[in-house]
């Protein structure tokens, strides 16, 4: 059963762009994917900031990327950039670490402005752990995602159409799909959705 690895490079458990990463983990989790999630709170600062690789939290996120099929990372953009937390976490993973890897990036951030902030500032860094292949981003505004009185996201109606087309394309890309145990007209629309063949 394909295995993926989430990374939440927001500072805050609860932002949009932990929202949204949630958000998709419980759709590749409805599809039989195994999800394992990381975020800030799972290392110790100093270890972060001073790259101390061989702490075992560390090390555990290693091998966890390396045991996995892919890689869903979500950022909130700021000043035209990904997040400082989720370059120090990427700064941990050793050369080619994503070399087997589908990756799909999130990003969230106040203005349309930021959209290609994941296509020129994140990709490159995934280009350099030689990922096998990235996906196409979703980027949505703070307007299209807001927080409920519930403490539920609520996503723009288009936001949530994008969503399950990546995760779509996504699972599709993942080593022996066919293994997810999927609703076959569930897959078929969201196939659909995204313009995937197979």
């Amino acid at each position: 059963m394909p295995t993926v690895v989430t990374l939440s490079g927001s500072p805050s458990a609860r932002s949009r762009s932990e929202g949204l990463l949630r958000r998709a983990s419980h759709l590749l989790e409805s599809f039989g994917v195994t999800v394992k999630a990381f975020s800030l709170a799972d290392f110790p600062a100093e270890s972060l900031l001073y790259a101390h690789f061989d702490h075992p939290s560390i090390q555990h996120l290693q091998q966890t990327i390396a045991e996995a099929d892919g890689l869903l990372i979500s950022t909130p953009v700021y000043k035209s950039a990904y997040s400082g937390a989720l370059k120090v976490m990427l700064d941990l993973l050793p050369e080619r670490a994503l070399s087997h890897h589908a990756v799909l990036p999130l990003a969230t951030g106040g203005s349309p402005a930021h959209m290609l902030a994941v296509d020129y500032a994140l990709q490159p860094v995934l280009t350099a752990l030689k990922a096998r292949h990235i996906l196409g981003g979703i980027y949505a505004t703070d307007k299209e995602l807001v927080w409920g009185e519930n403490g539920e996201l609520n996503v723009a109606e288009d936001i949530a159409a994008r969503l399950n087309a990546a995760v779509a394309r996504f699972i599709a890309h993942l080593p022996n799909p066919g293994l997810v145990q999927l609703d076959p007209h569930q897959l078929t629309a969201q196939i659909r959705i995204g313009g995937i063949s197979v």
